[in-house]
């Protein structure tokens, strides 16, 4: 068999609601040379075993037990027979024209990444302009998972840390992209969707534990979290419009230095509802009042 250009791998747990979503948009993909693998990390529901067993011929299904997001991806990583390796979530879907047009602005280089902006659909509608910015990766995640990934640059770098179960496993491993000086290349378009869920782990578990997971990031990469080293990746911003929001970057640094993570988790959670409460307004054709 012929290596392909790009393996899109779809991590499953019990994800049979959305599963021929996904792996519909994957297939869909008008770059020929592929493969799609959906990874079954150990789901337990019997609607999610029908599910796997009414996936397309040339869907490769890898079966293990349950592991959690991080070492499913791992597998599928492993397995990807691609020189790139795109993931996407079984609840979450692409854009046709996604995985050939990351491929051709790539054009064979294995020290960058690909990633587009997103379009939030669910609980509200809108679309997240996204931007590589190594210094805010280390306050905030700023990319979504779904990014086209050499897989030496995912070697390169470790992998995605399975011990993170509670989530946050991209925000690690993009943070490890920019300690490898990785460069971030944007296709400026929502080409991926991202669903929004009260019940997805981000929201129900994530967020409830932010605090402590932040502090276990830290404590990975203390250089990092040095005071030189944030005030060279600071001034390296090249965008104006960036610098100008570095202070609100270093006050919610200072913030989660300062307050117990349970405490911290509950501010960053407010912050994350106003956000969100901000953007259904939006969404609904109705101003947006305050900051």
């Amino acid at each position: 068999m012929s290596m392909p250009a790009v393996s899109i791998v779809i991590p499953c747990y019990n994800g049979h609601a959305f599963l021929a979503q996904a792996v519909e948009s994957a297939l869909r993909q008008d770059l020929e040379s592929k493969e799609v693998i959906v990874v079954d990390d150990g789901s337990t529901a019997l609607e999610t075993a029908e599910a796997l067993a009414r996936l397309p011929e040339g869907v490769a299904v890898i079966r293990q037990e349950n592991r959690g997001v991080a070492a499913a991806r791992n597998r599928g990583f492993e397995a990807a027979r691609g020189r790139y390796v795109l993931p996407l979530d079984c609840d979450d879907w692409i854009e046709p024209d996604y995985a050939r047009r990351a491929f051709e602005l790539i054009a064979g280089r294995e020290d960058a990444f690909v990633y587009s902006w997103l379009a939030a659909f669910g609980e509200y509608e809108a679309v997240l302009r996204k931007r590589w910015d190594p210094f805010a990766q280390l306050i905030v995640n700023r990319l979504a998972y779904c990014m086209l990934i050499p897989k030496a640059l995912w070697r390169r770098v470790g992998g995605y840390n399975e011990t993170m179960r509670l989530g946050c496993e991209d925000w690690d491993f993009n943070i490890r992209l920019g300690l490898e000086e990785a460069e971030g290349l944007c296709l400026p378009e929502p080409l991926f969707h991202y669903r929004v869920s009260a019940g997805g782990v981000l929201r129900s578990t994530t967020h409830r534990h932010y605090g402590a997971i932040w502090r276990e990031i830290q404590k990975k990469y203390p250089d990092a979290y040095r005071a030189p080293d944030l005030l060279h990746r600071m001034r390296a911003r090249p965008d104006e419009r960036e610098r100008h929001g570095t202070w609100v970057l270093l006050v919610f640094y200072g913030v989660h230095r300062l307050l117990p993570d349970a405490l911290f988790s509950l501010f960053f959670r407010t912050a994350v509802s106003l956000r969100n409460h901000r953007r259904v307004k939006r969404a609904r054709g109705r101003p947006s009042h305050g900051r």
